[in-house]
């Protein structure tokens, strides 16, 4: 008796993708199901980056499938691909790079360029061309997060080649000034030079651009909403008041200008006593949470207050690198597949599918 390809569709549209909740059929990551009398071939693929889930996936759908009364060889390919997904309107994508995330905070000091970081490696940890600008001009850190020290070369002498740590493309105004010199920029300088290094480095096919904003709702931000093809935006929070009163800030804004907000993150949201284990609220509890419900938006996890994770940013090897099967990196890599999620659930940009028109005289 051979297969029918009903048969394997209704196998596949029984099993969930854990990451998505939806079924592989539905969410259309069914592709090439080839039937050859009793046995079977199916592809899935995935719309974000997955290295830590692949095996998982393809062994809930291997076994799905020969559950099939009669199957023989089953075999599936899981695999990701990743796309560009629609910006705000009229604003040009940028050359090499699909999609970018903005970091933002409404006020400093909540571990905002901390998150950036990691999220960026952790999307790198789960199979994504990442690459990291750090816009924090008056204050770049990611240079030292990521150990890296050095001037980016230019090979054409008009563009920037980005430095790598870590599998990460990286750029940041941090490696072109020397680190002692305080930025006595106006507005309009601060916002040129964020369009330089955006636009003037040489960004290879990479899949997600983090860029680790400063900290409140100015220049910067406004220039980014207005001119930079910004995907979605993780908005950076503490369990505080005060600081959720920040953090909805950076939430309208962005809400504003058209930006989607893939979610929130609470950071230090709770205390672990490096001496004995205890865990405590010290910020106050389950802010970003009631933040999230008010504005209908996505809580993406929260991360302890752990010493580790700043002494692992601080001499620049970043959690996720440092440690990467402790229970931190863990929850950075959650974050990291459920932005990637939220992405791949958004539109697809179809600029590039347009043909240009040309008239000539005849």
């Amino acid at each position: 008796m051979s297969m029918s390809e009903l048969q394997v569709q209704t196998a596949l549209k029984a099993i969930t993708d854990p990451n998505t909740g939806k079924d592989f059929v539905s969410a259309r990551c069914a592709k090439n199901i080839k039937i050859d009398g009793a046995d079977i071939a199916v592809d899935i693929e995935l719309g974000y980056p997955a290295k830590s889930q692949i095996d998982g996936i393809r062994k809930s759908v291997i076994d799905a499938l020969k559950a099939i009364p009669g199957a023989g060889n089953v075999s599936a390919n899981v695999y990701s691909k990743i796309a560009s997904h629609s910006v705000q309107r009229g604003v040009k994508l940028i050359p090499g790079v699909k999609n970018i995330i903005a970091v933002a905070s409404g006020k400093g000091g909540v571990g905002k360029s901390t998150t950036a970081v990691n999220l960026a490696l952790a999307l790198a940890a789960e199979g994504a061309n990442t690459a990291l600008l750090d816009a924090d001009i008056y204050g770049p850190s990611q240079p030292q997060m990521l150990g890296i020290s050095g001037k980016p070369e230019s090979l054409d002498g008009k563009t920037l080649e980005p430095l790598e740590a870590y599998g990460l493309q990286a750029m940041s105004i941090g490696f072109l000034i020397d680190a002692e010199t305080p930025m006595v920029w106006r507005g309009p300088m601060v916002t040129q030079a964020l369009q330089q290094l955006l636009g003037d480095t040489q960004w290879r096919d990479v899949d997600y651009l983090v860029i680790d904003l400063p900290p409140g709702t100015g220049d910067i931000q406004l220039t980014l909403a207005q001119q930079v093809p910004v995907t979605g935006a993780v908005i950076v929070t503490t369990p505080q008041d005060i600081a959720l009163l920040d953090a909805r800030k950076g939430l309208k804004m962005f809400e504003k200008v058209g930006i989607p907000i893939l979610g929130v993150v609470e950071n230090m949201s709770i205390h672990i006593c490096s001496k004995c284990g205890h865990e405590e609220h010290i910020f106050g509890a389950g802010g970003g949470g009631k933040m999230c419900q008010d504005y209908d938006v996505e809580f993406l996890g929260a991360l302890p207050l752990d010493i580790h994770i700043r002494e692992q940013a601080d001499s620049g090897k970043p959690t996720v690198v440092a440690d990467p099967d402790g229970r931190i990196a863990d929850i950075y890599r959650g974050i990291a597949r459920r932005v990637a999620v939220k992405i791949a659930a958004q539109a697809k940009d179809m600029t590039a599918k347009f043909p240009n028109i040309v008239i000539q005289n005849t």
